[in-house]
This record gives C-alpha cells, sequence and structure tokens, in this order.
C-alpha cells in the first residue's frame, strides 16, 4: 500500500507518547523511589504533546477532518472510534499525574493508583490502535498475531529512549540518576531487544505468505484457478494508486536491516558510554543522539509496515 506521510507520523508519535507515559505510570506504581517530580513532569508534558501531534497529524489523513468528531459515535464496532476516546479518557488522567506530580500527596497510594490508572490507559490506546490495522482481513501482513504485540513494543522502545534522556538531562538528585540507569538498562538489554527480534519475527511471517491471487481474494481457490475475464479498469483509479503501490525487495531489505539495527544498537551504545565515561553532558548529549536515531528507525519501520502491506484488491489489477 501506498504510505501516507500523515499517518507514519500518527503511529510514530502517539505511540512514542504513549510508551513514554506507560513509563511515567509504571514508575509511579512501583516502590523504588520517584527521583525528581520535576523530571516526570517534564517527561508527562513531552508525552502529552508527542502523542497529541501525532492524533492531530492523523486527522490529515481524512477526506473531511472536520467531520472528525462523528468517529466517536461508532465505537460499538469501530476501532479507530475507540481510540478516539481512549485517547480523551487519557487526558484528564495526565492532568491528574501532572496535578500530583506538582502537590506531591502525604502517602504514595494517589500516586501509585494514578500511575496504574495512567498505564492502563496508555496500554488500552495503543492497543486500539493497533487493532485498527490487525481487524482487517483482506491485508494479511496486518491481520495477524504479530501486529498488536509489535505496536506495544515499538511504542515501549520510543517512550524508554525519550524516558531516559528527559531525566538524565534533569537529574537533580540521586534518586533521578539512579532511575535514568534503571531505564536505560531495561531498554537496551530487555525492551529493544525484544523489540527488534519481535519485529524480525514479524517480517519472516510476511515473507513466506503465499501471494494472493484472483482465485484467493474470491474465495474460489477451493474449486481451482480464477481469473477476471474483462480488464477491471481502464485508467488509473484510486484502487491502483493507493493500494498498488510495491516496494522493491533490495530496498525492503535495506530499509529492514537499518531500523533493526538502529533499533538495538541505539541502547545499547548509550550503555557503553555510561560504563566507560559515567553520567554527566556527555552521556546526556549521546542519550539525545539515541533518541533521534531511535525515531527515525522507528519512522523507517512504520513506512514499512504499510509500504509492504499488500490489499487482497490488488490481485484484480496484476
Amino acid at each position: 500500500m501506498r504510505p501516507s506521510f500523515s499517518i507514519i507520523c500518527f503511529t510514530t508519535l502517539s505511540g512514542t507518547g504513549y510508551g513514554l507515559l506507560f513509563l511515567i505510570g509504571i514508575v509511579l506504581v512501583s516502590a523504588s523511589p520517584i527521583g525528581s517530580p520535576n523530571s516526570l513532569l517534564i517527561a508527562l508534558c513531552v508525552g502529552f504533546v508527542l502523542t497529541s501531534v501525532g492524533l492531530l497529524a492523523s486527522l490529515a489523513h481524512l477526506g473531511r477532518p472536520s467531520r472528525a468528531w462523528r468517529a466517536f459515535s461508532q465505537w460499538r464496532s469501530s476501532w479507530l472510534s475507540r481510540e478516539g476516546i481512549a485517547s480523551l479518557v487519557t487526558v484528564p488522567v495526565m492532568a491528574a499525574v501532572g496535578f500530583a506530580l506538582c502537590n506531591p500527596p502525604h502517602g504514595r497510594f494517589t500516586l501509585r493508583a494514578l500511575g496504574l490508572l495512567l498505564a492502563a490507559c496508555c496500554m488500552v490506546t495503543v492497543t486500539c490502535t493497533a487493532r485498527i490495522y490487525s481487524s482487517l482481513p483482506p491485508i494479511r501482513a496486518w491481520h495477524n498475531r504479530f501486529t498488536l504485540p509489535g505496536y506495544l513494543l515499538l511504542g515501549l522502545t520510543g517512550g524508554a529512549v525519550w524516558f531516559c534522556a528527559i531525566v538524565a538531562s534533569n537529574a537533580a538528585d540521586a534518586d533521578s540518576v539512579s532511575l535514568a540507569y534503571s531505564i536505560l538498562l531495561a531498554n537496551a538489554l530487555v525492551i529493544a531487544p525484544a523489540s527488534a527480534l519481535f519485529k524480525r519475527t514479524y517480517w519472516r511471517h510476511i515473507d513466506a505468505l503465499t501471494p494472493i491471487t484472483t482465485a484467493v481474494a474470491t474465495g474460489l481457490d477451493r474449486l481451482g484457478d480464477a481469473s477476471s475475464f474483462e480488464q477491471p479498469h481502464t485508467e488509473e483509479n484510486y484502487l491502483t494508486r493507493e493500494m498498488g503501490f510495491a516496494l522493491a525487495r533490495k530496498h525492503s531489505v535495506s530499509l529492514r536491516a537499518l531500523a533493526f539495527w538502529t533499533v538495538l544498537a541505539a541502547p545499547l551504545f548509550s550503555v557503553a558510554v555510561a560504563l566507560m565515561f559515567g553520567g554527566g553532558l556527555l552521556l546526556t548529549c549521546v542519550l539525545w543522539l539515541v533518541v533521534f536515531a531511535s525515531t527515525a528507525a522507528i519512522l523507517v519501520e512504520r513506512w514499512l509496515f504499510f509500504a509492504e502491506a499488500t490489499h487482497s484488491v490488488k490481485s484484480y489489477y496484476n
């Protein structure tokens, strides 16, 4: 399919933003010291900006953005509608967390409850986003068991690199430094490798899919071969323009390798710098470099996610 820049920005920025907010919620739930509240407050604001810009970017993909509000009425059957509702529900939860960080309660119960609620809202929202695509049977590259976990892992990976950079840039005490190192190690040793390896498994899965033929698309493959007796069009139309996009295999291999190794190696590089040189300005600069590198790699992966998807309607135009 032809990748849309607005959808690529939407899935990348919103996924990263909700991954960042999810980690904030987990930190608030944990029994360990949360570090400087200012660092978490700045991370919360960054997460709000990323999710808001991502969701606004998705409006550019609509034929009539002014009618986007109508999507909220179809929550019974539409994952797009459920995603919109979940994202709106998350906003007051973010506001409550921000208020609690500005005015810390005497006990930890309130922060833990708000953190758990924030993490749950973020997970539900990203799940709804993934289900928009995984619920489409005509697109086999999306309609599989890998799409949902892939969205969750990539969002968490992107959020982790942002979280590390923000906390390290505003580390005012030992607890903040410890928190930054903990997230850095968790991302480099667990989150990023799991995301990269899972993505490689997804690519192997879609590569093993048999090509969609007219017989398969019409459900007549059990009866034998099937073909159109007349050409479906005489000139380019919307379907051939949007669904007929094809990515050359050599470009696909190169872009996959770029996304895979960047997501995997960038956090490990930051850990190596931390071990050799410790914290300070150098590590902070490296962490922000990792932010931009990882975000660019996720943008490439999101572009591949759409570019490599083949709609079954394409078989009519072969």
